[in-house]
């Protein structure tokens, strides 16, 4: 989900590309698992260090899975920043892979060059995609912002003073798409419900628990009763000022629920690891190239009340049937085509 992807936006993007490759070298902490009898390897490569960033890890279980699918071995290269994200790229490209992934929107700029410098690589992009994509690099993108409109009709239905927050990583467009559709999934089932979004920032927007527990308890403070975390390894500090100021909140990319038992109502699920598998296996068999969409029609994207084993899911809307019965409504007049959840991302 979200994650440091926003922190190479931030960047000049003039330093990543002025790394000559063939000057550089390995930037990040490689790591590797696992043997390839078949000469096989898959090279991962994050924007940061995975730590505890619940996308990063979707990433990592993706990637791991292929491997052990199509017989190669994996290795792991967690940057630092954006410099090291184009030495690891080089380094990749030195090692001939047969894939390069990069994930999140962090390798836009890298990837719309060195793939056409290096013709016969294979190259995989996780969460977006080059504006001028080149013809070896495969794309995997999500709509996270219908799942988001999910959850906030979610929120809209259970809360019971109709005053929502969000604390978000960073205010951009790409974070945008868990923060406007939440809102508007809340005022579609609740016309008076207010929200209000408030941004961890700092220099490590993706990873301040203690930055991200001090905005929501200001939301709390101004009334919200439900407070969904959009701040990747900050969530938990989310969950603990929502269960200490007697709100319930919201997680993102994978079930958080247990983090805060009886306080997380939902997540806003993306399951990256699947469609990242699924790229893999299709570049290793060689169908390269393209971009891959996935949304609630080709359940890339959700909320574990649309689950069947929602029940033992750990998530506090499981113990309101009516509530998923509606979100389930919302999410066929979305597939239908009846309901269209805007993209912040699209303007």
């Amino acid at each position: 989900m979200l994650h440091t992807r926003e922190l190479a936006v931030l960047a000049s993007a003039a330093t990543v590309l002025s790394l000559s490759l063939a000057a550089c070298g390995g930037g990040g902490s490689p790591s590797a698992s696992g043997t390839a009898p078949s000469g096989k390897t898959i090279i991962l490569i994050t924007p940061n260090p995975v730590g505890t960033d619940s996308f990063l890890q979707l990433g990592v279980k993706g990637a791991e899975a292929a491997a052990k699918e199509i017989g190669a071995s994996f290795k792991l290269y967690e940057s630092k920043d954006p410099s090291s994200i184009a030495q690891n790229v080089d380094a990749a490209v030195r090692a001939k892979p047969t894939v390069v992934v990069g994930i999140s929107f962090s390798f836009d700029d890298v990837f719309s060059t060195v793939p056409k410098q290096h013709a016969d690589q294979r190259f995989l992009e996780i969460d977006s995609c080059p504006k001028a994509q080149p013809s070896n690099l495969t794309c995997v993108s999500f709509k996270e912002h219908e799942a988001a409109y999910l959850a906030g009709v979610e929120a809209g239905l259970l809360s019971k003073s109709g005053s929502l927050g969000v604390v978000a990583a960073l205010d951009s467009p790409f974070i945008h798409r868990w923060i406007d559709p939440f809102f508007a999934g809340a005022k579609s089932v609740n016309p008076s419900s207010t929200g209000t979004p408030l941004y961890v920032g700092g220099s490590n927007p993706f990873s301040d628990p203690a930055r991200a527990k001090s905005q929501a308890q200001t939301l709390i403070g101004r009334g919200a009763d439900v407070v969904a975390a959009a701040a990747s390894g900050g969530n938990p500090g989310v969950f603990e000022a929502a269960a200490a100021g007697g709100a319930k909140s919201f997680g993102v990319d994978v079930n958080q629920c247990a983090l805060s038992p009886g306080n997380v109502i939902d997540n806003v699920i993306k399951h990256v690891d699947v469609a990242e598998s699924a790229a893999i296996r299709d570049i290793a068999a060689g169908k390269a190239g393209g971009v891959k969409v996935y949304g609630l029609a080709e359940g890339g994207v959700g909320v574990n009340a649309l689950d069947a084993d929602v029940a033992s899911s750990g998530c506090t809307v499981a113990a309101s049937p009516e509530v998923i019965a509606k979100v389930k409504q919302v999410r066929d007049d979305i597939v239908a085509g009846r309901v269209t959840v805007a993209d912040p991302l699209a303007g």
